[in-house]
């Protein structure tokens, strides 16, 4: 869907002083934390660490132009990635296990986070993507309550795992344009063995029901890059184990049949998914064609 939009959500919610209650809210609730499902209720702004093992502030691994996502994200000039270290998941299959369970980056102010979005932006990136921001919403929010009048007018991408509260969500309404969630797995006992969190399919589907609310389809500009809406991405597991089926289903009768969804292929044993039983292998082409069938057969009508 083509849009006019001439300028990102958040200048509005940033004019209006809205984003600043955002933020205040956000960092209060760091004192005892239930900012994701894992509810640690540590103290972070003393340096307590929870699942996510991120104090006060953020961790950044790296963040560079990003020419690998999906067209509508990469666009011509890339996607502007910010990856966050550590993570409130924990997949035994992670494909980036270094950054997500090893922690690897550097402890990051609000300054620097905020220079770092615009140095992207100025780059020509489309968007800016922030990769894995669940456990880190405050520290974003704070970065972008520098980096909005310092000239910030970039499209934000929230690219997360799915695993996410309604209420932490309920402080981007009006700061993220595009969502870029995963939905990896429908069943809670396999969520359970794969991603260490039986609730993972229920918290999902709150999770992208309100994403929808928020920003709806994806639409694009004249040149087909994205500035809004929502995209989701489901990797394709051996043996069914991501329930493929159900979580097509979902997304076109409780989500909606145009959202967009990447069905992925590069699915391979990665971090400990050689110690679990059904990860052992890399996905079929079988498997995969099966998956696109499924898709295709919900009903969705926007598949990348």
């Amino acid at each position: 869907m083509k849009t006019e939009r001439a300028y990102p959500v958040y200048v509005d919610t940033w004019k209006s002083g809205r984003l600043e209650e955002k933020t205040g809210t956000a960092l209060s609730r760091l004192s005892s934390c239930t900012l994701c499902p894992r509810m640690c209720r540590v103290n972070r702004l003393k340096e307590e660490k929870g699942i996510c093992r991120t104090g006060c502030m953020a961790v950044v691994s790296s963040a560079h132009p990003h020419y690998g996502e999906e067209s509508p994200i990469s666009g011509y000039h890339g996607s502007g990635t910010i990856f966050f270290s550590n993570c409130n998941l924990g997949c035994v299959f992670c494909q980036n296990a270094d950054i997500s369970h090893m922690g690897t980056g550097s402890e990051t102010d609000a300054e620097t986070l905020a220079g770092i979005m615009l140095a992207l932006q100025g780059k020509g990136c489309h968007n800016i993507n922030l990769v894995t921001p669940s456990h880190v919403i405050p520290q974003i929010l704070e970065a972008l309550s520098i980096a909005i009048p310092s000239g910030l007018r970039t499209p934000l991408v929230y690219n997360t795992s799915g695993y996410d509260r309604v209420s932490s969500l309920h402080l981007l309404d009006g700061v993220i344009d595009i969502y870029m969630p995963d939905f990896k797995c429908w069943d809670p006992e396999v969520a359970g063995t794969i991603c260490h969190a039986h609730d993972y399919p229920d918290v999902a589907r709150k999770a992208l029901r309100e994403m929808y609310r928020q920003v709806g389809d994806l639409q694009t500009d004249e040149r087909g890059v994205a500035v809004r809406g929502l995209l989701v991405r489901h990797l394709v597991l051996p043996e069914d184990l991501a329930g493929t089926a159900s979580v097509m289903n979902f997304l076109t009768r409780e989500v909606s049949p145009e959202t967009f969804v990447n069905i992925m292929d590069q699915y391979h044993p990665a971090w400990k998914a050689r110690e679990t039983p059904g990860l052992e292998r890399s996905i079929t082409a079988r498997e995969y064609n099966e998956a696109l069938r499924l898709a295709m057969d919900s009903g969705l009508n926007v598949l990348d």
